[in-house]
């Protein structure tokens, strides 16, 4: 296939977000080790929740998990420093994915996104500069890089930040100012502010500049005269966001990929100004490199359709219908942050071969924080109910109590109770035996 000349600018933007983004990864698998996460979510559990084509994916010893978690810590670590950077990126997404895998009640957007940035770090040579591999290999020096993949970093953290906008363009939202006000008002106890917290008002006003920020950021960001001021309201909305919801990394992984909306040579010029400001000198300061690269045109093709799956991938959603906050289908790696409450009462009825019945709490199977997060998505009760079944004994019969609450109204049944669970079909096709949403 030919080549194409691509214009070319300057590595050092990138090769900061490299450095960043290492350390953000290195951190956030010792967090798991430092806070006895990995125990709790990777040995407790007697049952974990497949995802649909992986049922393959297993978890582990607790040794080996601990393990994988010291394993990320040193990738990120070699990622940061440029240090056998592609062999590093590709073991990291190969380990972190894995890890992502045991478990749907793990499941958080920001690990997707995680998934997807080092992935694409596979791709990109952003250890050309101010990396040990330089170091061990002078020849691979460079400071130019071709301006698609910086094209390609913005789109991917865009479509983050304009999905997420879009999914709060709703009545909940934006008209109920719902599910913060239930979070706020169970946050009254924060210091200085909380007692602002518990007004209606307060909701209403963080929903809609939760819904403007997002949908507005991305524009504010490429706009040279406006990105200093944009940067600075993004830094603050993600500290502020991570300090009143238990969010875990999330704010600092969007704080650091919303640097590649910078100028593709701020570092240099940062750094340059802190040179010069120190020796009160006035000098012109470094201006991106300018020229063109060839690269083969499959290069570009395959920017190209990443892109297009990472836009219509969160839009399968629409080929359902209904309510995805309540059937769920599509919910999962739509980025969807934070934009529905749901509470649910979850109980099983199995009935034997000879007609006997008995009453099955999910407790009995899974953890607290398993429980909870299943209590709300009708393919895992569906499959955890499945799984009793099983355990039960032939030609059982399981039936589901599963009373839930959207986003403050009232619980009403989110299964028919009337379904055999044993009978449906946790797959693709749209769930014909979860209730219309309230």
């Amino acid at each position: 296939m030919k080549n194409i000349a691509i214009p070319q600018i300057d590595n050092a933007s990138l090769v900061a977000f490299r450095v960043f983004f290492g350390i953000v990864a290195m951190w956030s698998s010792l967090r798991f080790v430092l806070n006895g996460w990995v125990e709790r979510f990777f040995s407790e559990p007697t049952y974990f929740f497949s995802f649909g084509g992986f049922e393959w994916v297993k978890v582990l010893p607790l040794s080996w998990m601990y393990a994988a978690f010291y394993v990320l810590s040193i990738l990120g670590f070699m990622i940061a420093v440029g240090f056998l950077y592609r062999l590093a990126s590709l073991l990291y997404f190969l380990i972190f994915t894995y890890i992502e895998l045991i478990d749907v009640t793990n499941y958080l957007n920001h690990y997707y996104l995680v998934s997807i940035v080092v992935l694409m770090l596979v791709f990109l040579p952003l250890n050309r500069r101010a990396a040990i591999d330089v170091v061990i290999r002078p020849s691979l020096y460079s400071d130019k890089i071709g301006v698609h993949a910086l094209y390609w970093l913005r789109i991917q953290v865009g479509v983050v930040y304009v999905f997420a906008g879009l999914a709060k363009a709703s009545s909940d939202w934006l008209i109920q100012a719902q599910p913060l006000t239930i979070w706020l008002r169970s946050r009254v106890d924060t210091p200085i502010i909380g007692g602002l917290l518990e007004y209606r008002e307060s909701a209403y006003i963080m929903s809609w500049l939760g819904f403007l920020f997002d949908t507005t950021v991305v524009i504010w960001l490429l706009w040279p005269k406006t990105r200093k001021a944009a940067y600075i309201v993004l830094v603050g909305f993600h500290i502020s966001t991570g300090l009143l919801f238990n969010i875990g990394m999330f704010p600092w992984i969007m704080i650091v990929a919303a640097t590649v909306f910078f100028s593709p040579n701020w570092p240099v010029l940062f750094i340059s100004g802190l040179r010069l400001r120190s020796r009160k000198e006035k000098k012109n300061l470094p201006n991106p490199v300018g020229g063109h690269m060839r690269r083969p045109l499959s290069h570009v093709l395959f920017i190209a359709l990443w892109c297009s799956f990472q836009f219509l991938f969160p839009l399968r959603t629409h080929l359902y219908g209904g309510n995805v906050l309540w059937h769920e289908q599509g919910m999962r790696w739509s980025w969807r942050v934070m934009v529905r409450e749901k509470n649910g009462s979850i109980s099983y009825n199995v009935v034997n071969e000879d007609g006997r019945k008995q009453v099955v709490s999910p407790r009995r199977y899974l953890t607290a924080h398993q429980a909870r997060e299943m209590s709300g998505q009708p393919d895992l009760i569906a499959k955890l109910g499945k799984h009793i079944g099983k355990k039960t004994g032939e030609n059982v019969r399981v039936f589901v109590d599963a009373k839930v609450s959207l986003n403050g109204r009232k619980p009403i049944p989110l299964i028919d109770p009337k379904i055999d669970i044993m009978n449906v079909d946790v797959g693709i096709l749209p769930y014909s035996w979860v209730t219309d949403a309230p």
